[in-house]
């Protein structure tokens, strides 16, 4: 199902890092994710639902900015 706040994620196992863009055209890194709740939040039917019980306050993070994208 598309979700109506999320445009797409990526997960880095290597890092821990779950990287999320919204809809909204922000982007922010999660950190210190497990690699089980990427693959829940990967087989979530309701993407923004999963994000926001389980993710979404739970991890540090940070929002990334246009010199991320440059570096």
């Amino acid at each position: 199902m598309p979700s109506t706040i999320i445009r797409r994620f990526d997960y880095h196992p290597e890092r821990r890092e779950l990287d999320v863009l919204f809809t909204t055209g922000r982007r922010y890194l999660y950190c210190e994710v497990p690699a089980e709740a990427a693959v829940a939040f990967r087989a979530a039917f309701s993407k923004g639902r999963h994000f926001n019980a389980h993710i979404r306050g739970r991890y540090p993070y940070r929002e990334c900015t246009a010199d991320d994208e440059a570096a």
